[in-house]
């Protein structure tokens, strides 16, 4: 495998570029405008720039790194060259699905197809074709810095496949951890219930927000509160996951908080909207 697509060049498509481009690949970043492509140009120059800092790599790997990167505007314009896709839009079903049957008539058929998603089942997104070479890779973020990739099968998902995308994961230094298809998967499975919990005594008066996540962090050891990790995620993103583990789960233990619904509603988004549990 020497080419790969990834679909998507935001917070973490972006850093799935990077670490692969670092790694030798060669790298198709698919974006659908050149505004797009620059900003996600932008912020991968920035990351290879702070990890020549930091000498975890040097200045020729981040030279080599971005004469990597190759630019595509548009999905139709994929090359059919490309032996892995990793689609890393934002989480909406219909919008991955399109893209997904867009690429399945695109690539030649030994690629691999697979999502970044971080709750939507990999099993009704490999409807889009090819459900054997469908898989899920979910990166954690930022990207260029966590160990873990969840890979998820889908219920059509080949061994040979699986096995080749944990010897990939290998072979780009990351951890990969086999996980079933299963709303949320277990990263968020877990995290989001407890984010969504912090919210619930928040507005439950418990609690002001910085005592709540002080106490997760000097308590827990947790590297940052859930109400500041909620802001870093996205409170959108927050939702968008709590309804798909409501939904799929029928359970009303992942009720949305109705403060956490409030918020999004009113645009207050954490980090990347200037505002959320704290301001920016």
């Amino acid at each position: 495998m020497k080419e790969i697509a990834v679909i998507g060049g935001g917070t973490m498509g972006n850093g799935i570029v990077t670490v692969f481009a670092t790694k030798g690949f060669k790298v198709n970043l698919v974006e659908i405008s050149e505004e797009y492509y620059s900003k996600a140009l932008k912020s991968i120059t920035s990351s290879l720039d702070r990890m020549v800092k930091k000498e975890t790599i040097t200045e020729e790997i981040k030279n080599t790194a971005l004469a990597n990167i190759n630019k595509v505007i548009g999905v139709s314009n994929t090359p059919s060259t490309t032996d892995l896709a990793i689609e890393a839009v934002f989480e909406n079903k219909d919008v991955k699905l399109n893209i997904f049957k867009e690429l399945n008539s695109i690539l030649k058929p030994e690629a691999i197809l697979a999502s970044n998603t971080s709750s939507i089942s990999i099993t009704e997104l490999s409807a889009a074709g090819r459900a054997d070479k469908f898989i899920g890779m979910h990166f954690m973020n930022p990207v260029p810095l966590m160990k873990l990739v969840e890979i998820i099968r889908g219920y059509s998902t080949s061994d040979e496949t699986y096995n080749f995308i944990k010897g990939l994961t290998l072979a780009i230094d990351k951890v990969p951890v086999e996980v079933s298809d299963y709303p949320g998967f277990i990263s968020n499975r877990v995290l989001m219930p407890m984010i969504n919990e912090a919210i619930f005594c928040l507005m439950e008066g418990v609690a002001n927000k910085e005592d709540i996540d002080q106490v997760m962090k000097l308590g827990m050891n947790h590297p940052m509160g859930p109400l500041t990790l909620a802001d870093f995620i996205g409170l959108d993103v927050c939702l968008a996951i709590m309804n798909v583990l409501y939904e799929g789960f029928n359970d009303t233990k992942y009720r949305p908080c109705p403060l956490l619904k409030k918020m999004v509603a009113a645009g207050k988004l954490g980090r990347k909207s200037g505002e959320g549990f704290y301001k920016y």
